[in-house]
């Protein structure tokens, strides 16, 4: 028999909402390797995204030893798959000196993908099962450029080389199991978005070159395949073998409608037996309230002050016909001496004043870059086909710019309003077809219910903008005065609108 543990999406040093996640990482550390010694794990998989920046605070890498070591005393095997939030530099500068720990670490595609295949042995130091190690895999790592390629031919040929690539390490892995003269079972990995899954906020859309989902009939023929990137867990394409573990810990609010947890696996000699869901405790007390002022006033009269050892991290979407210009001061007086700490506070989208009073009281740190973009966008006009075919590009290059910074700075995702950016015409017809077709899946937990009128739990670029409250970033009361052309720094965004050479 063999049993791993797979968990993805652990983003140790991740900043919430100007909150530190490290009491959390501890308690989830600890609590996950008395799971490991309690049910008796033979070898534990984080597939992908073990930090949350490529450059780690020092307390994330010392919780990354911390874990390595105390993993190896109980006798488990550790393998590290690297994530599109995880720098493979960082990862591979300690590779060597953890393999000597039972830790293996796999940060990129490998040249030699033998490099890629794991034996994973039981307690006993019996070969138990085969892993097919495969990180996030980045563009140049299965693609060579080729001129006067489409959008579609890249996002076909880049699918392809995804595939080749899964393909040719099961077939390695297949060797690896005959030489052994065992009919191990075979396990594979991936950081990536399947076909038809349910995503949150906190994941950033890998849009890898203009492949938006990768379809689940184009995986090996494993036993078993774990997957990061999404942080719901679900079963994918409702084969029962192809499983998302979700994130240990909340990212964002919305992701507080699924149950947090980690994957038991547990094989025979020859194939899967069964998968079992270990549920994580929530560390830290997070909750969205949603309402009128009165019904966020009896909701938080409902908190008990006793069941939480810590404040209660709050979420508060209000809903109100007037556009209350002392709202944060209202929400200020009905938390103060309460055991919470407002770390979200906006209006309902369905409670929206006309575009004019909004645009008037607004200010820039309400705004998101999407927002601000689209306010710029306003002031031109494009007439025509070819104004329209300018624009288009000009709106793909502008999401491509964001998508880069956000990505090197590790912050939060950003995702356009509906009439900024047209997902629909970014993503490349096949893709788009193949989406609509894709199988649907079986969740095991459901996400956090809401209409259509109601905002998400975190602040979309289709819905009002949050507001400043106590404890969150304080926002400037008025529009920063605009420089002239002279006193402004380059005009970045201007440029984009520049005659001559199109985007």
């Amino acid at each position: 028999m063999m049993r791993i543990l797979h968990t993805s999406d652990w983003h140790l040093g991740q900043h919430f909402i100007g909150k530190s996640r490290l009491a959390e990482h501890q308690k989830f550390i600890q609590w996950m390797l008395d799971k490991v010694k309690e049910k008796q794990i033979d070898a534990v998989v984080i597939a992908g995204d073990i930090y949350d920046t490529g450059s780690p605070p020092s307390y994330a890498r010392e919780l990354y030893n911390q874990l390595v070591v105390s993993i190896n005393k109980l006798g488990c095997q550790l393998i590290v798959l690297g994530g599109n939030h995880d720098s493979v530099s960082t990862l591979n500068e300690s590779k060597g000196l953890l393999k000597y720990l039972s830790a293996d670490v796999i940060a990129n595609v490998q040249d030699n993908l033998n490099d890629q295949v794991i034996t994973l042995n039981n307690r006993q130091g019996e070969p138990s099962a085969i892993l097919c190690a495969i990180p996030y895999i980045r563009p140049r790592d299965v693609l060579q450029s080729h001129a006067n390629e489409s959008a579609n031919d890249k996002a076909q040929a880049l699918g392809n080389g995804i595939a080749e690539h899964y393909q040719k390490v099961y077939e390695a892995a297949d060797q690896k199991r005959k030489a052994l003269g065992l009919e191990l079972p075979i396990i594979a990995t991936g950081h990536l978005t399947a076909m038809g899954v349910k995503s949150s906020d906190s994941v950033r859309d890998i849009y890898v070159g203009s492949l938006e989902a990768f379809p689940a009939s184009a995986f090996p023929p494993a036993d078993y395949i774990a997957l990061g990137h999404i942080h719901r867990p679900q079963i994918v394409a409702k084969s029962e073998h192809i499983r998302y573990c979700g994130s240990p810990i909340a990212l964002s609010f919305d992701e507080l409608g699924s149950q947090k947890q980690v994957l038991m696996v547990e094989f025979d000699d020859t194939a899967l037996v069964s998968v079992e869901p270990l549920y994580v405790p929530q560390f830290q007390p997070m909750q969205v309230i949603k309402g009128d002022l009165k019904t966020i006033e009896e909701a938080l009269l409902e908190i008990d002050r006793t069941e939480h050892e810590l404040p209660v991290w709050l979420s508060i979407e209000v809903e109100t016909q007037d556009y209350l210009n002392d709202l944060t001061q209202r929400i200020e007086k009905l938390t103060q001496d309460m055991p919470v700490e407002v770390l979200l506070l906006r209006r309902a989208r369905k409670q929206r004043s006309s575009e004019m009073i909004r645009q008037e009281k607004e200010t820039l740190d309400e705004l998101n870059p999407f927002e601000v973009f689209e306010r710029r966008l306003e002031s031109e006009v494009f007439e025509g086909d070819e104004d329209k075919l300018r624009l288009q590009r000009i709106k793909e290059r502008f999401a491509q710019i964001v998508n880069q910074v956000e990505e090197e700075s590790g912050f939060a995702p950003s995702k356009p309003v509906s009439t900024a950016i047209d997902a629909a015409k970014v993503v490349p017809e096949t893709t788009r077809l193949a989406l609509n077709e894709a199988m649907p899946i079986v969740t095991d937990v459901e996400p956090v219910a809401s209409t259509q009128v109601e905002a998400e739990a975190l602040p979309l670029f289709d819905e009002e903008p949050p507001l400043s409250a106590t404890s969150a970033v304080q926002v400037t009361s008025t529009v920063p005065a605009k420089k002239s052309k002279k006193e402004s720094d380059a005009p970045i965004v201007d440029d984009l609108f520049a005659t001559g050479d199109d985007v």
